[in-house]
């Protein structure tokens, strides 16, 4: 073995990039490689930080290049590929849940014994400097005896509402508490040792598509010796209260462990008239401490120490400190994983009756229209519609399990990476029409290049390689310079020279460019750019309308008295399935954008009216947040050496307040369309049918 500690990541997922920063900031360990399965995402990840990429996990362990693993995977194979890494000599670090029952966290256990190898489980929250003085208050002594715990995880999970509904936790609801329970559990196990669970109760029913419901609220009752312990799981759109609350014989403690912010309250023996001031003065003071311990750190630090990536930089650097010292940490180690796991174990057994699965339908869909990207937002709302209209459809997707199992007969899902020109020629075999609505999120233009502009070079090639009918292409309205109040917008204008736009923007107009040029190889196109797309399946939080801080409070892009570029997703649908069908689209672009009717503050105002829910809102000028982030790129590129981290210019902050004005009078001319023009009607499809909360 080397001086340094090899590491490897395994799963590229959302998950992979807080790993991959801690590794890289741990000292003695180097990142040399990414695998996934879908070698594009293991590429992606990989080139951003200039290690290998695999596909196979039995040919990266050939190579000899780790010494440990990270497993990032969905938890149903975390057991299988544990085992293989240990058997084949490396160190493995488990994302939570460490698996799915006590009996696999023993197979893994007794594979790490025979070789010699250490086994972590990635609690991470327990690595939180804020933890460490929590812990270190009721071991001193500081609350007296505690007598109960009130552990909260209460955030809200956008995909049970707005999806993607294939991910792993939303197949069974017993998923969703061993997917987020792991982090609840940790703590009580940690501070009190193991749980007994008395009761478990489920609320707040969500209906996914398909007709399957999942639990948005749990409360869970146990104890753990003479300790009370209430675990409290809150999914719907809430304010972020992730805490443990520890109530002593002489103190309080509570510990936001989102924000990394201890505060104790202790009873004190000022006055009885002075008393109630003296304990809320402390109180202040430590929440003005924690504050501002917290911005300082991360100012200092260019916000590279969050308490999120603190909590991995502590747990990962404890895993490594244990391999070189042969004595795993206890707080990460395979007892306190198996701890944890029969608190969860125990919950499950304790849920009281789930509703029924609804019956499926039986049939095989003969699809001749293919949508990539089918499983976002847009694209359940478009599949769905053109299975109203009589269409069987294909869905391209990175995984096989896609949200329509109630129109199962009707839509097929196939998994095919989108780097594979020739399984994408394949999949279009035999196809009238593709809608493409694939998009990748980069955070520099050569990722953007690499991952969506040639992403959608690809997909136009094998369109043409199979000789498909239409692709029907979806591009976004930020690409244009929306900055110019006085200058309305129409299929005419062009985008203007891209070089200082938005990673996003700047990539999604190299894509049309591309894809207009291969009209001359045969490609029959047409291009669709939907406006600020709402309804249900929507996200409460949508970024085009503003910078969000929590379900509760939102900065609008501007003063937010412009009129938005607002459109429904049925009506988005409904444009692109004309576009499909009419001749008149063939190598024309349609601004898909709803009647122009309301603003941001139009949209919170009919949110409280109609909801009874009031958000923060305020406006923001869009000069001065230009300003900030040039400095803060500056800062990235100069302190941090990072590279694509160029400020975007003033007119593209401005394009976010969407202040030019849209003509949309050519897909209602050229389409028929007709967006939804009675402002009620909008307000009830937009809000009242949404699921916005809940």
């Amino acid at each position: 073995m080397t001086s340094d500690l090899r590491v490897a990541i395994l799963g590229a997922g959302y998950i992979a990039s807080w790993h991959a920063d801690a590794i890289k900031a741990a000292p003695g360990a180097r990142l040399v490689a990414v695998c996934d399965p879908a070698r594009d995402a293991a590429e992606a990840l990989a080139a951003s930080h200039g290690v290998a990429a695999f596909a196979d996990l039995d040919q990266m362990i050939a190579a000899g290049i780790c010494d440990v693993v990270h497993i990032l995977t969905p938890p149903n194979l975390h057991r299988d590929l544990a085992v293989e890494c240990l058997n084949a000599g490396l160190h493995v670090l488990v994302e939570k849940p460490v698996a799915l029952s006590v009996a696999e966290i023993d197979e893994m256990e007794a594979a790490a014994t025979a070789a010699g190898r250490q086994l972590g489980a990635c609690h991470n929250f327990l690595g939180l400097p804020g933890y460490e003085r929590l812990k270190r208050a009721v071991r001193a002594g500081d609350l007296g005896l505690v007598s109960s715990a009130q552990i909260n995880w209460s955030l809200p999970l956008v995909p049970l509402r707005s999806g993607p509904y294939g991910l792993w936790m939303l197949r069974e609801t017993r998923n969703l508490l061993l997917e987020l329970g792991p982090h609840p559990f940790s703590f009580a196990v940690d501070l009190f040792g193991p749980l007994e669970v008395e009761h478990v109760s489920l609320g707040q029913w969500i209906t996914l598509p398909g007709g399957e419901q999942r639990p948005q609220s749990w409360r869970i009752l146990a104890r753990a010796g003479k300790v009370d312990v209430t675990i409290a799981l809150s999914l719907v759109e809430t304010f972020d209260d992730r805490s443990v609350s520890l109530r002593g014989s002489s103190g309080m403690a509570r510990l936001d462990y989102a924000a990394d912010a201890l505060v104790l309250t202790r009873d004190n023996t000022a006055d009885l008239v002075l008393n109630p001031l003296v304990k809320e003065l402390s109180r202040a003071g430590a929440h003005l401490r924690e504050g501002a311990r917290n911005a300082l750190r991360q100012a200092a630090s260019l916000n590279q120490k969050s308490p999120y990536g603190l909590s991995f930089r502590a747990t990962i650097a404890a895993f490594y400190d244990g391999i070189r010292a042969a004595r795993p940490d206890p707080r990460f180690a395979p007892a306190s994983a198996r701890a944890v796991m029969r608190g969860v174990e125990d919950a499950l057994v304790r849920l009281p009756a789930l509703p029924p699965v609804p019956a499926r339908p039986v049939g095989t869909p003969r699809p001749r229209v293919m949508v990539i990207g089918g499983t976002g937002f847009i694209g359940r709302n478009l599949t769905r519609r053109l299975v109203q209209r009589g269409h069987d459809v294909r869905v391209l997707s990175r995984g096989r399990n896609g949200p329509f199992p109630d129109i199962a007969d009707h839509v097929e899902t196939l998994a095919v990476s989108m780097r594979d020109e020739d399984g994408l020629a394949q999949a279009m075999q035999g196809m009238d029409c593709v809608f493409n609505l694939a998009k990748s999120t980069d955070k520099s233009w050569q990722a953007a290049l690499e991952n969506d502009v040639a992403t959608t070079e690809r997909i136009g090639r094998a369109a043409i390689r199979a000789g498909v009918g239409r692709l029907v292409h979806t591009g976004t309205i930020a690409s244009y310079d929306m900055s110019d109040p006085a200058r309305t917008i129409t299929e005419a204008t062009g985008f203007g020279a891209m070089d200082s736009r938005n990673i996003y923007a700047r990539s999604k107009a190299e894509g049309e460019r591309r894809l207009i040029a291969m009209q001359a190889q045969g490609l029959r196109l047409a291009i669709a750019r939907p406006g600020i797309v709402l309804g249900d399946g929507g996200p409460l939080q949508h970024w085009g309308i503003g910078r969000w801080h929590g379900a509760g409070a939102v900065r609008l892009w501007g003063n937010g008295r412009n009129i938005l570029p607002f459109v429904l997703a049925d009506d988005v649908s409904d444009g692109l399935i004309a576009m499909m069908e009419r001749d008149e689209a063939i190598g024309e672009s349609f601004n898909l954008i709803g009647e122009p009717m309301f603003s941001g503050r139009d949209y919170f105002d009919a949110i409280h009216r109609r909801t009874g829910a009031r958000l923060k809102v305020s406006g923001s000028n869009l000069t001065a947040l230009w300003a900030v982030d040039a400095v803060k790129q500056g800062l990235k590129r100069h302190a941090l050496r990072r590279k694509g981290t160029a400020p975007a210019s003033l007119a593209d902050w401005k394009s976010r307040g969407h202040l030019s004005p849209f003509d949309n009078a050519k897909p209602k001319r050229l389409l028929g369309w007709a967006p939804e023009a009675d402002r009620d009607a909008f307000w009830r499809r937009a809000i009242d049918e949404a699921h916005l909360f809940w």
